[in-house]
Formats: structure tokens, C-alpha cells, sequence
């Protein structure tokens, strides 16, 4: 049987991406979408998610809107200069037949894990406010996650936001100290794992040429390698949150150490930060599963085959 999987999202391009995958994967159940602030304003992220959706032929799949704002501290800055203004790289989807679904993403979270008979896969690949509010108020719903896969952080190879943060954990630190302190199933894909991860021209072509899906999804990557190409000269992209989605999808996708987390929470320069002690293996009941290592070819190529076939009949 599929697994029953949570999208909690910002999208974002990444974040589209990440969801079309799980939209062609039939390993997993998409049940529902719940939006966050993050790359752009919240009701940008739940619009982008909803037409998404549309897109991959699934507008059955519930959207549900969550936190407009961080925790404790206001986000500092919104991601539009990496994922155009609206969120969506300047491409503008056809609107979606569904309306935004009327519980509060929390609610809507909540209610799916203490009814689901079967243990539910939880990826988040935005900021963690939604998740960190669920363990506040519906404790003994979090406590029915199944697996919660986090693209978020970094061990080793610092920030990408700041030198010490990472995007996802920058956006709200208060939210993520919350939830990796928790005790919870967990698995942290961060920058270790999704910078060596690059999806270039070539490989984009393949699932654009695929038909009108697919194409949707090249134009809206066209944003991201044009930053890409002017920041860092490269010609290829890193899709971060598909990468964490390949993991929910196919699990023991990445290599992966239980490792202690914690967040700098300070209003330093290295707020957001992800302290991982990678001295040992821990063996607290509070350690995450951290990506370690991958294999990104294969992780292209699942990614690429998996958008490609969302245009063959079914």
C-alpha cells in the first residue's frame, strides 16, 4: 500500500518541483498540502500550491493555509529574488478548479494523523512554524508521525542564506529548535546532501521535451538557473526540496548518522544556524537522522524519469 504522505510547503520552484515528484510517485498517497510563509508571503505559497497541483492533476489533493509568520521574531527577508516574486519564477499557472481548504493547516494536519489508521509521512521543505505549532497545541497528534523528513540545515558546509544558515532553519529558528528537540521520527536533509545534488540543462530538457507538464516545470526552473548562472556561474540548479521528497519517497534514498541537533537561536550572526555534533553517533532518543551522503546521479535521474512520466497516458 502507499505510504500516506504530508506536504508541508512554501512554494518556491524547489517546492513545486518537490511536489510534482510526489504527485508521479506512486510509492506514496499525497493526502494533503498545508502552506507556510517562507519563500514568498503566505497567500502566494498557497495559491502556487493549489495551481501546482492543478498542474500535476491533482486538484483533489486538500491545500490547507498555515502560519503567515514565524514564531518569535519576524523573518528578515522573503526569497523572491531566487524565486521571482510570486514564488513561481515569473510563470503563471492556470488557476486551480479547488478552493483552499477552510482549517487551519494545524487543524487539518491534526485531524488527518489521528484518523489515519496507517503511519503518515510528514516532508516539510519550508520553514517549520506549522510543525512546531502542531507539537503546541495537538501534541498527541504529532506524536502519530510516522517519519518526518526536514529539508533543512546543514553539518558541514554552512549556509546558504547566511554563512551560517540555512534557508528553511533561518526563516524561523525558534520553529526548528522546537521540532528537532522533540523527540520525533526524524530525518534532516540539508545542504550536504542537496548541494552536490545539480539538475542541469540537459536533464531538464528531457522531462520539458516529455509534454505540457513537463514544460510547465522547465519554465518554471528557467528562474533559478538564470540566478544560478549570474550568482554562481554555473549552468545547472540544486533542487533542494526535491531531493528531501526523493528520500520521503524512497526511503534509505540517502546515507544517513543519528546525530545531535540544535539550533542557534541567538539574534547573532549565527542565528538559524544548525549545530550538529558529528563527534559520535548519539543514541539519545531526542537524535535525528541527519543526511550524510548521497548519490546524486541517481537522485537526477529519479527525479527526471518521475517528472518525465507525469505526461504518459496513465
Amino acid at each position: 500500500m502507499p505510504i500516506p504522505l504530508v506536504i508541508d510547503t512554501d512554494p518556491g520552484i524547489d517546492d513545486a518541483l518537490a511536489i510534482l515528484l510526489a504527485v508521479a510517485s506512486p510509492e506514496v498517497d499525497l493526502r494533503l498540502v498545508t502552506t507556510v510563509h517562507g519563500n514568498v508571503e503566505l497567500e502566494r505559497t498557497t495559491e502556487n500550491a493549489l495551481r501546482v497541483l492543478h498542474l500535476g492533476g491533482r486538484s483533489d489533493v486538500p491545500v490547507a493555509a498555515g502560519a503567515r509568520a514565524s514564531l518569535v521574531h519576524p523573518q528578515a527577508e522573503r526569497a523572491g529574488h531566487v524565486h521571482g516574486a510570486a514564488g513561481l519564477g515569473g510563470v503563471e499557472l492556470a488557476p486551480s478548479p479547488a478552493a483552499v481548504d477552510p482549517r487551519p493547516a494545524v487543524v487539518a494536519l491534526a485531524e488527518l494523523l489521528m484518523s489515519e489508521p496507517e503511519p503518515v509521512t510528514v516532508a516539510t521543505i519550508g520553514p517549520l512554524t506549522n510543525l512546531a505549532l502542531l507539537l503546541g497545541v495537538y501534541p498527541d497528534a504529532a506524536a502519530r508521525i510516522g517519519r518526518l523528513v526536514v529539508m533543512g540545515g546543514s553539518a558541514a558546509r554552512g549556509g546558504n542564506v547566511t554563512a551560517a544558515a540555512e534557508f528553511n532553519v533561518w526563516a524561523d529558528p525558534e520553529a526548528a529548535q522546537a521540532v528537532f528537540g522533540a523527540g520525533l521520527p526524524t530525518t534532516l536533509v540539508g545542504l550536504d546532501v542537496t548541494l552536490p545534488t545539480v539538475l542541469d540543462e540537459v536533464e531538464i530538457a528531457r522531462f520539458a521535451d516529455a509534454g505540457p507538464v513537463g514544460a510547465q516545470a522547465a519554465a518554471i526552473l528557467q528562474q533559478y538557473l538564470d540566478h544560478a548562472r549570474s550568482s554562481y556561474g554555473t549552468t545547472g540548479v540544486v533542487v533542494h526540496d526535491a531531493v528531501a521528497l526523493t528520500e520521503a519517497i524512497a526511503p534509505g534514498t540517502l546515507g544517513t548518522v543519528r546525530r545531535d541537533v540544535v539550533v542557534d537561536t541567538t539574534l547573532g550572526a549565527g542565528r538559524g544556524q544548525t549545530l550538529v555534533d558529528r563527534r559520535a553517533v548519539s543514541a539519545a532518543p531526542t537524535a535525528v537522522a541527519v543526511a550524510e551522503t548521497v548519490d546524486s546521479p541517481a537522485a537526477v535521474e529519479f527525479l527526471v524519469s518521475r517528472l518525465a512520466s507525469l505526461d504518459r497516458p496513465a
